[in-house]
């Protein structure tokens, strides 16, 4: 199963798209790409100052500010924007401050990307009551912001997982969090997911 690729403008597009940051993309694209409804997934970086700094080697050293996350044109009918949030929340840790397990660095920060006011408020609508409901056992870091201009990762980290599936990082980090996804959301995922 591909994640899909984007080809022409995002208006030309059909679907809505969500822009989420949970850690290396490799694992946040491979969570994402067999839920029903999703379209397509893009890794790629966000949230950084300068557009030519928006590539593999310069975000990995920790100094642009870009986050590594995904972009994901979904179809609202068949999975909505909460529902891609409830999958974000429970596949990476977001009590954890700019690291995800051993991947370290404001790269790796748990964010959420907005797009419009509503997925602003259903974000933090939702953030909010996974606060009040102690469900995890330190407070959530997970930003709320404003998306800026996101960009594309290098085409060698597209469809990573399912090209590399025995990969030490794929085999013992990824692997287990597509475990959690087929556990927790089997009622979300694609047919031959």
């Amino acid at each position: 199963m591909t994640s899909g690729a984007f080809s022409g403008t995002s208006a030309s597009l059909s679907g809505e798209f969500a822009i989420l940051a949970g850690g290396c993309f490799w694992c946040t694209e491979a969570v994402f790409a067999p839920l029903r409804g999703v379209l397509a997934v893009e890794p790629g970086y966000i949230g950084g100052e300068l557009s030519d700094t928006a590539n593999y080697e310069a975000v990995c050293s920790g100094q642009t500010g870009h986050a590594e996350a995904v972009r994901v044109r979904f179809d609202p009918v068949l999975l909505t924007y909460r529902d891609l949030l409830e999958v974000f929340f429970a596949t990476h840790d977001p009590t954890q401050l700019n690291r995800q397990g051993n991947d370290v660095g404001s790269q790796y920060r748990s964010a959420i990307f907005w797009l419009d006011e509503a997925q602003r408020t259903t974000a933090q609508a939702l953030l909010d009551a996974l606060q009040q409901a102690d469900a995890y056992s330190a407070p959530i870091v997970t930003e709320v912001v404003a998306a800026g201009e996101f960009f594309p990762a290098e085409a060698y980290h597209h469809d990573y997982y399912r090209r590399n599936p025995q990969q030490g990082y794929c085999a013992f980090v990824i692997a287990p969090k597509l475990g959690k996804l087929r556990a927790k959301f089997a009622n979300l995922l694609k047919n031959d997911a």
